[in-house]
């Protein structure tokens, strides 16, 4: 009798755990329900342009913004930006501070241990400046793969290393400052700087009797999605949908802050 009762206790303990984990699972993967019976979505991001600035009058603009706006719109709620340290972003997340990251965070297999993301909504990764005095007539990318041409990169980040695997015969200068790199490529000092992009589109637009760019594709590509917190595929999959959706628009709008400056003027000390 008393085994009977311990099997009966532990199954009805089984049970309540297993009702619960269904419950607990259910109201995580309700997430796009619940932005909408709050109505609010509540987005974290960090400040990178053109991702994420402040204009003149204080206001968010940028990429990040354009799209967290347009999300909101089309869910049919407000939308509360929450400005987060970029080393805080995903335990806050976690945490549930809020419900979404949008803000230009690279899918990497390291995050997707900590946080699920939705399908790539833009793409970054790194650039070419090349100067017109030295480099005009190169043909690229295989011109560029010589002794006597000399790269500039700033110290320790991956634009270094692309060098060194594409084009192992160049010389390689690099800098503690991103901004010195590209100087010494504006002055006709090297050849060529490898950066993230938009800075090699940046530099070019603000110099163009200086520099060009041999190539307007990124040498290495980088995908960014929205993050959500781990088990909630409905929300994960509704997210894609309106994603892919809207990828005209995306393109568009990346297009815009990426590629031109027509917006620098709404943005202090650019």
């Amino acid at each position: 009798m008393r085994i009977r009762r311990l099997f009966l206790t532990l199954g009805l303990a089984l049970v309540g755990a297993m009702s619960a984990l269904t419950a607990a699972h259910a109201q995580q993967d309700n997430l796009l329900d619940t932005i909408k019976k709050k109505g609010k979505l509540q987005v974290g991001f960090s400040s990178f342009v053109p991702w994420a600035m402040r204009d003149k009058q204080g206001a968010w603009v940028g990429f990040e913004i354009d799209v967290s706006t347009k999300l909101a719109q089309d869910l049919g709620v407000q939308l509360e930006l929450i400005p987060t340290a970029w080393d805080a972003i995903i335990p806050s997340l976690i945490s549930g501070r809020f419900d979404v990251i949008i803000g230009g965070m690279t899918i990497t297999p390291a995050r997707q241990e900590q946080i699920d993301f939705t399908a790539p909504y833009s793409t970054s990764g790194q650039g070419v400046a090349a100067s017109r005095q030295l480099a005009a007539n190169l043909k690229w990318p295989e011109g560029y793969n010589s002794p006597n041409v000399t790269f500039t990169c700033r110290r320790g980040v991956a634009g270094c290393k692309t060098v060194e695997e594409k084009w192992p015969k160049a010389t390689l200068r690099q800098f503690d400052d991103d901004a010195i790199a590209f100087q010494e490529v504006i002055n006709g000092n090297a050849h060529a700087v490898i950066s993230s992009e938009p800075k090699p589109s940046f530099f070019t637009l603000r110099n163009p009797t200086r520099l060009f760019k041999p190539s307007n594709e990124n040498i290495v590509n980088t995908f960014e999605g929205f993050g959500l917190r781990k088990g909630q595929p409905a929300a994960v999959a509704g997210f894609n949908d309106w994603i892919n959706k809207n990828q005209a628009w995306l393109k568009q709008r990346h297009q815009y802050w990426f590629r031109t400056q027509d917006w620098a003027s709404l943005v202090p000390n650019l």
